[in-house]
């Protein structure tokens, strides 16, 4: 008898590998980010996608607040069509990375998905700064 875990076959380990290496090209996870940040080798922007009030509530040090729905070539005019972002937002419950990650790519612009969002960065460990309201 088979558990549910096998009863569809696992993929051929050259798929395998081809699926997981797409993957990365995707993604990226909050220890990664949290490394380059604290190493000074942040060869990216870090994007929270979030609405301005959620980011004075709690972001990740070093991130920009940009709204998706404000994800337009005037707002990225300042950065290379090179500059890589890497887009979070609340967590797995949330889709506004998805809908940053459409506008970025139609934009042509380089991005990666930062897996968790804010709850994956509190489940790690690392801390959230706050600004308080003016």
């Amino acid at each position: 008898m088979t558990s549910a875990v096998s009863r569809i076959q696992a993929a051929a380990s050259p798929d395998a590998l081809a699926h997981f290496e797409a993957l990365l090209a995707f993604e990226t996870d909050c220890w990664d980010v949290q490394h380059a940040i604290s190493n000074d080798r942040r060869d990216f922007v870090l994007l929270d996608v979030r609405s301005r009030d959620h980011y004075r509530q709690g972001h990740i040090d070093q991130a920009l607040s940009l709204p998706y729905p404000q994800l337009n070539q005037q707002n990225l005019a300042d950065y290379p069509m090179d500059t890589l972002f890497v887009v979070y937002c609340a967590g797995p419950h949330c889709n506004a990375t998805e809908k940053a990650a459409i506008r970025l790519a139609k934009l042509g612009r380089p991005l990666k998905k930062m897996i968790g969002g804010v709850t994956g960065w509190i489940d790690e460990g690392f801390e959230l700064i706050s600004q308080t309201q003016g």
